[in-house]
């Protein structure tokens, strides 16, 4: 299996429009951030996590020319406003394949209706094959098992990824027992960590780090970060042997 992460940054990205902080003038390009989604391969398979604004030059940079459906972790804009540029997909392969929670699902029908609608549909508009993805009910996607992993993203229940060996938890701040037992034994693990300061609904570095110990993968890697969690030439200096500060374009293997 492949993981290749798209984007590593948080809602705004970074840089920041307008932002001064020293992070955002950095000239290292893995402090330059798109907003956040991995796309992984295996066999014949394609699938992207998330398709949030800038999934167009994503998609471009990483030269995707086949992609099997979108499995979608919540319904805010950073993860979902990227999905009318599935048109070249779809207009090549028909129907989008997407997964979703119901309700991450309705919230793309109320903000995307022209992609939903069966009647009088606008020429030109993409088209989805709509799945609903519901808890502790695995699926298969291609030959692989996916492990939907119940997260809370402040008040607000979200999916997290199980695919093998490999799990990607984003936007992450509390995970139930429950939850934890389906990572038994996973050998990479992708978390979310903000920054060092507290937050309300992420993971801050020091809980993303408490959170990769109890888990025990071989290697972790850290996702949707913002600038306040400092350069990354720094703060990977700080980080465990096995832990990673993930950055746009990193490429993996498992």
């Amino acid at each position: 299996m492949k993981v290749w992460f798209l984007g590593t940054g948080t809602s705004q990205g970074i840089p920041v429009i307008g932002s001064t902080h020293p992070v955002c003038l950095s000239s290292d390009p893995r402090d330059k951030r798109l907003r956040v989604s991995v796309w992984i391969q295996w066999d014949d398979a394609s699938y992207v996590i998330d398709c949030g604004p800038d999934f167009r030059q994503q998609m471009l940079t990483c030269k995707c020319v086949k992609l099997d459906g979108i499995l979608f972790t919540h319904e805010h804009s950073d993860h979902t406003a990227g999905i009318d540029d599935i048109r070249p997909y779809v207009f090549m392969q028909g129907d989008m394949p997407i997964y979703a929670h119901k309700r991450v699902i309705e919230s793309l029908k109320k903000r995307f209706e022209y992609i939903f609608e069966e009647e009088n549909r606008y020429p030109g508009a993409p088209s989805v094959h709509v799945n609903e993805v519901k808890e502790n009910q695995n699926f298969i996607l291609k030959g692989k098992t996916i492990i939907p992993i119940g997260l809370m993203h402040g008040k607000l229940d979200i999916f997290g990824y199980r695919i093998g060996d490999f799990a990607y938890l984003t936007d992450i701040k509390y995970i139930a027992e429950e939850e934890i037992a389906k990572l038994k034994g996973v050998k990479v693990l992708v978390v979310s960590a903000l920054r060092e300061a507290q937050h309300d609904t992420h993971f801050n570095l020091k809980e993303a780090l408490e959170f990769i110990e109890l888990i025990k993968p071989e290697k972790a890697y850290l996702t949707h970060i913002s600038s306040l969690m400092g350069f990354h030439a720094e703060v990977q200096e700080k980080l465990p042997n096995n832990v990673f500060l993930a950055y746009d374009n990193l490429q993996i293997t498992i």
